[in-house]
């Protein structure tokens, strides 16, 4: 059978179906959205209030923060409906998925019902997050039972990466694959082939994490305080840790997901530990449930006008306020000082203090109930680790994390304690085996557990990876400690950022240069894409080398290094070969000014793009302000002269903006139309290098854009600009520093002292005032106060 996913219904419009919906309308399919009508509400009824669960779910998620929708406009291609008057229209869907309340009667009779409407080859799944894919698809038609599997969301939809896919004894294994590369190519996902167990695999193992952080806390005495300061970044764990997690996800959730391990895997030698504590126990019945019910292991109350976040006293059930820094007696920061999460989790369970003694306690329990229940959950310990880090955003997966701690060294340790290992485990370190995870001749390979050996790690030949294409020293043409560029192959290269935050310095803008000339300097290769593998595209300028010019009052070489800066950014602009810039996560200040000065974007979906300098005390220099006052005049064409263009990148540069999804900035003007959004970030390069060469070969050849003329309104706009800045300032709103910042952007975006609405000015024009603003702004002390501070924090520029 030949399968296709156009249109999607996803029943149930609770927190989980509608964000499910939302992100299908984000990946820009049609969405149907049932859920039942209201108790009590009659069939001749208005059609919204028969409609209102559905409706309440779509506004829900349009409300959502962080948001579900990458654009409010997306919500349109939902539609939402109910059970009765609408479910002849799954008829028409190619892919519907289940996603109401978790009780297995339920399912099936909506499985049943559905078995009567929907066409031969609709596909059918659940987001079951545990009830086993047997007992629903009893009874139902073989046929059916075919194009049948349970397709696991983590919530939220947008941001988890995580998909767990489980198929049954009936299931087509081509729908098993056809279901796996949509999931990876068109939402972005990381798959994992689970097996029909209770929870499947990430929420298995992660809860047993969850019980024993709560039998080990009272075993050591310790607060909710300490044990989230423990199991947060020393542990390679999130931030919000254990306890502030549970109340993000809700107490609810976390006691349904352990009473299903509970109730269904009786064979589980630690079926015992998914029992929460009394005091728990009490919290739920309390419905102190975490965020949803305003209290849970936290509580945020008011207090003088200030909020503070007070913390669960297990004892006594009443809240305290938490000490500034907990442990303080231990040497936690030592070990949250290190720079990789492998060197904070192995100094973590060494230290020989409260902390250390914890952390080892919990990651040992969870390392030996992983390996005891491998066999049963997954079929490799890559689907463990995946799992680990896209399902809970662990930063090492259970068995990457016990190559940190050395497997031979804490497997001693284990057994020193009494601890019960594993055979299976006990033989790998009996082969001398000292890794679950090795190199070998350029190529990782992991551990297969059944086979007894090492296996390749699985890689797609179709998607560019720049870690293993650089292997080859040959692809690599130049290259310095901050920036590489890259063959491709096909005629196309890669300028790669590599330095710390990807922060735009010298080095980047040298090899930046080279690229270009080694692009436009003969036949050999038609296109160049600006891209790079780090968490972030480029979290802006390097400050710190703005900061020591400032302080050592070098203003020819910081005004040469800004220069160099618009230089390149011009020089890619107006290349004769198309330069394509694929930007992902921040890719804020000059990170964002790259990206504006590119024939064609390609961002990833999650691309978090402003002009932030405001943020240091400064404007952007690089051709920031010019470039996105041209996009915001191109839009405004024909509404009133200049000055509409002008207040609107004045609004976007001076509030900070920054887009909170790559469709966003394209209504902020940093993306334009023609360019393109991926859901896959793995792909992005792959489909980055596609758009490169569709440019460079279309017919007629690439051609670069016309250079930009300017009519700016001049003084008279800058008075206008300047009057609402006064009045802020006059109310206290914002600070005669920040006035300072606003005046010289105004000076810029209106064309300074001598431009008028009567005259054209080139592109150059607006580069020197920009350069000339960035810079006096540097001579400012309270300017390099603000960069100090930003450096100090060890954030990227951002206001």
């Amino acid at each position: 059978m030949t399968y296709k996913i156009e249109r999607v219904g996803v029943l149930g419009a609770g927190v989980m179906g509608a964000g499910i919906a939302a992100h299908l309308a984000n990946a820009g399919m049609p969405v149907l959205l049932l859920d039942i009508v209201p108790a009590n509400v009659a069939p001749d009824a208005p059609r919204a209030d028969r409609n209102k669960l559905a409706n309440n779910g779509l506004q829900t998620a349009l409300k959502a923060s962080p948001a579900a929708f990458y654009s409010p406009k997306f919500a349109e291609l939902v539609t939402p409906g109910n059970f009765e008057d609408d479910w002849s229209q799954l008829a028409e869907c190619d892919w519907i998925i289940e996603v109401v309340v978790e009780r297995l009667d339920i399912k099936r009779d909506v499985l049943n019902r559905l078995a009567a409407v929907v066409k031969p080859e609709a596909i059918i799944s659940s987001n079951t997050s545990g009830i086993s894919l047997a007992s629903m698809v009893e009874g139902l038609p073989e046929d059916l039972q075919r194009r049948f599997l349970i397709t696991h969301f983590f919530n939220p939809p947008r941001y988890m990466k995580l998909m767990e896919l489980v198929a049954g004894p009936a299931t087509d294994p081509a729908l098993v694959e056809f279901m796996s590369r949509f999931f990876e190519e068109r939402l972005g996902k990381g798959v994992i082939l689970a097996r029909d167990t209770p929870n499947f695999v990430a929420n298995r193992i992660g809860i047993y994490g969850m019980m024993a952080t709560l039998n080990r806390m009272a075993e050591h005495g310790l607060k909710v305080e300490e044990v989230d300061a423990i199991l947060g970044r020393a542990s390679g764990r999130p931030k919000s840790a254990a306890f502030r997690t549970s109340d993000l996800v809700g107490l609810d959730t976390s006691l349904h997901v352990a009473r299903n391990v509970y109730d269904n895997a009786p064979d589980d030698a630690q079926r015992e530990a998914f029992r929460f504590p009394d005091w728990v126990e009490k919290m739920a019945a309390n419905k102190w449930l975490g965020d949803k019910t305003g209290q849970g292991f936290y509580k945020k109350v008011k207090e003088g006008g200030q909020t503070k976040i007070l913390a669960l006293d297990p004892a006594t059930l009443e809240y305290h306020e938490q000490a500034a820094k907990p442990l303080t007696d231990t040497k936690l920061e030592e070990a949250e000082r290190r720079s990789t999460p492998a060197k904070r989790i192995e100094t973590l369970v060494n230290l020989n203090d409260r902390a250390g003694k914890f952390g080892w306690d919990v990651l040992a329990d969870t390392l030996l109930y992983t390996a005891d229940r491998l066999p049963e959950i997954a079929n490799d310990i890559l689907t463990i680790d995946n799992a680990m880090k896209w399902g809970y955003n662990w930063e090492l997966g259970i068995f990457e994390t016990w190559d940190a701690i050395g497997p031979l060294k804490s497997v001693q340790r284990m057994r020193q304690e009494g601890r019960q290992v594993p055979q299976w485990i006990i033989d790998f370190i009996n082969r001398g085996q000292d890794f679950f995870y090795i190199e070998q001749n350029g190529k990782k390979k992991y551990w297969d557990f059944k086979e007894e050996r090492y296996k390749l790690l699985p890689e797609n030949p179709a998607v560019i990876r720049l870690a293993k294409l650089k292997q080859d020293k040959a692809n690599v043409l130049r290259t310095n400690e901050s920036a590489s560029l890259v063959n491709l192959g096909d005629g196309v290269l890669l300028l790669e950022f590599h330095a710390k935050l990807n922060a735009i310095d010298p080095d980047m803008i040298e090899i930046g240069f080279r690229a270009l000339s080694t692009l436009n300097g003969g036949d050999q290769y038609q296109a160049l894409v600006i891209s790079n593998e780090a968490d972030d595209f480029s979290a802006g300028a390097n400050l710190f080398l703005a900061l020591m010019a400032a302080s050592q009052e070098q203003w020819s070489e910081l005004e040469k290094n800004v220069k160099a800066f618009q230089d390149f950014n011009m020089a890619v602009k107006y290349s004769p070969k198309p330069v394509v810039v694929a930007p992902f996560g921040r890719t804020l200040g000059g990170g964002a000014e790259i990206v504006l000065a590119g024939a064609k974007v390609r961002a990833y979906g999650e691309s978090y793009i402003g002009l932030v300098e405001v943020g240091a005390g400064l404007i952007p220099g690089g051709g920031g302000c010019k470039e996105l006052l041209l996009r915001q005049m191109q839009k405004m064409r024909g509404m009133g002269g200049p000055m509409p263009a002008v207040q609107k990148a004045f609004e976007t540069i001076s509030y900070a903006r920054v887009s909170t999804s790559a469709e966003e900035a394209r209504s902020l003007g940093f993306l334009r139309k023609t360019d393109a959004v991926s859901l896959s970030r793995e792909r992005l390069i792959t489909e980055a290098k596609a758009d490169a060469l569709e440019l460079a070969n279309q017919p007629g050849g690439y051609k670069p854009p016309e250079p930009a003329l300017f009519k700016l309104p001049g003084e008279g706009g800058r008075l206008a600009i300047e009057q609402v800045i006064d009045g802020l300032v006059l109310t206290k709103t914002i600070s005669e520093h920040d006035a300072l910042v606003a005046y010289k952007l105004a000076y810029v975006l209106t064309g300074g002292n001598t431009a008028s609405p009567a005259q054209e000015v080139n592109e150059q024009f607006l580069l020197d005032l920009e350069r000339e603003a960035f810079v006096a702004l540097c001579k400012e002390p309270r300017t390099q106060e603000r960069m100090q501070h930003l450096l100090m924090k060890g954030k990227p520029l951002r206001n």
